[in-house]
């Protein structure tokens, strides 16, 4: 296969941000329209913030986050336990060539935003911004 002339950074090709991007919209919709059988999922309001692929657009990570955090231990096990149904939705609603292995992460953006929020008001941080 011919290298790609037009990526050579280190960070995800056009192609891997479009996919995930697609995959992000189309695991949201499923998600929130309760198209799996599993009541326990179907109970929570689950927010796909990101999905990542690989370079061969096999595997595919989701990080996801309940709403409001609440069932944060679960959400994972839960949604690894509908992977199988959930990879035949995607498959048929996204028309790739392959639907994609699917990973389940927690979204740690929202905490680490609520980090650098108190990093930054504390006084000594401030005082050396106002300098």
């Amino acid at each position: 296969m011919a290298k790609n002339k037009f990526h050579d950074g280190p960070g995800p090709s056009q192609r891997q941000l479009r996919v995930g991007e697609l995959i992000r919209r189309t695991l949201s919709e499923v998600l929130a329209r309760g198209d799996i059988h599993d009541p326990d999922l179907n109970r929570m309001s689950i927010t796909v913030g990101e999905v990542r692929t690989s370079p061969d657009l096999r595997i595919a990570t989701a990080y996801v986050l309940p709403l409001a955090g609440k069932g944060r231990d679960d959400v994972i096990s839960i949604l690894a336990r509908n992977k199988g149904e959930l990879r035949r939705m995607l498959g048929k609603k996204t028309g790739l060539k392959y639907a994609p292995d699917l990973r389940f992460q927690l979204d740690q953006t929202f905490d680490q935003m609520d980090d650098t929020r108190r990093m930054l008001s504390e006084d000594r941080v401030r005082q050396d911004i106002d300098d």
